[in-house]
């Protein structure tokens, strides 16, 4: 259904939502969609091992499995498999494809026409590359549109995937490659962050426990006072940092020529190119 503004909300949606693939991320979609009011009887999951979690919600009317002719012309068919299963498994989607419906990849490396190619030329899908905090509701997903995606689709989609996060969209299919190294690829960056610093902290002579401690508490606290403050990245750095201090000390190395944002940059680069070959 849409508000009085137009934007959709899942509550008292009409129509059925096919996810393909419950897994870890697909099954936090289906989390978020079911948080935000979204019946279970609007939703068929097919997912050949589902996880217990998963398996629970047939009890509230989730289809797992139905055969295909039961389920009939979908809003939205939701691809959330590996792709490296997809050139078997997206063929398989086009009987559940209607005029009206829309299909939303979140597929790394699937392009737009690799899903045209194996679905129709006619399909309107949207790719979408998604980062794992959507798992506690705080992911962000960047989104690209093919040319058949109409303004109610597009809000539709929309309303799926802000169910785990901030959602921005883009017109050019190109900068997925990007994106995917920079939110899709990088929560592991941050996560070494705090793994590297704990073993620094160890290697100065705290017990790795408290090394530990200290380091996964300061990562996920800076994280949540940037989350939370309209200040940019820079100028909260600025505020921890005294002239000729501990923090200036460990920036003297940290910023230098050679430093993190050099790396960072060699990192990015890197897996924006594998990101390219992954997508042929």
């Amino acid at each position: 259904m849409t508000t009085s503004s137009g934007t959709i909300t899942l509550a008292g949606l009409s129509g059925t939502i096919i996810l393909v693939g419950a897994g870890k991320m697909g099954g936090a979609m289906l989390e978020g969609w079911l948080t935000l009011g979204l019946d279970p009887k609007s939703v068929v999951a097919i997912e050949p091992q589902p996880a217990r979690e998963i398996s629970a919600l047939a009890s509230r009317g989730l289809r797992i499995n139905p055969a295909a002719h039961t389920v009939g012309e979908a809003a939205a068919i939701v691809i959330a498999v590996k792709p490296q299963v997809a050139p078997e498994t997206v063929p398989t989607l086009a009987p559940y494809l209607g005029a009206g419906t829309v299909v939303l990849s979140i597929m790394a490396g699937r392009t737009l026409g690799f899903l045209e190619q194996a679905l129709s030329q006619r399909a309107a899908i949207v790719r979408a590359m998604p980062n794992t905090p959507a798992a506690i509701g705080r992911g962000i997903t960047v989104a690209v549109p093919n040319q058949r995606v109409s303004q109610r689709q597009r809000d539709l989609v929309h309303a799926l995937m802000a169910a785990t996060g901030a959602v921005e969209w883009v017109g050019d299919e190109a900068l997925m490659d990007a994106v995917t190294a920079v939110s899709g690829s990088g929560p592991a960056y941050v996560f070494l962050l705090a793994e590297a610093l704990a073993r620094a902290g160890v290697a100065v002579g705290l017990p790795e426990d408290l090394a530990t401690k200290l380091a996964r508490e300061t990562v996920a606290g800076s994280g949540e006072l940037l989350h939370r403050s309209p200040l940019d990245a820079s100028v909260l750095r600025q505020n921890v940092t005294s002239p000729g201090g501990t923090t200036a000390a460990a920036l003297d190395v940290l910023m230098a020529p050679d430093g993190l944002e050099a790396l960072m940059a060699r990192a990015v680069a890197a897996a924006t190119a594998r990101s390219r070959q992954l997508a042929g």
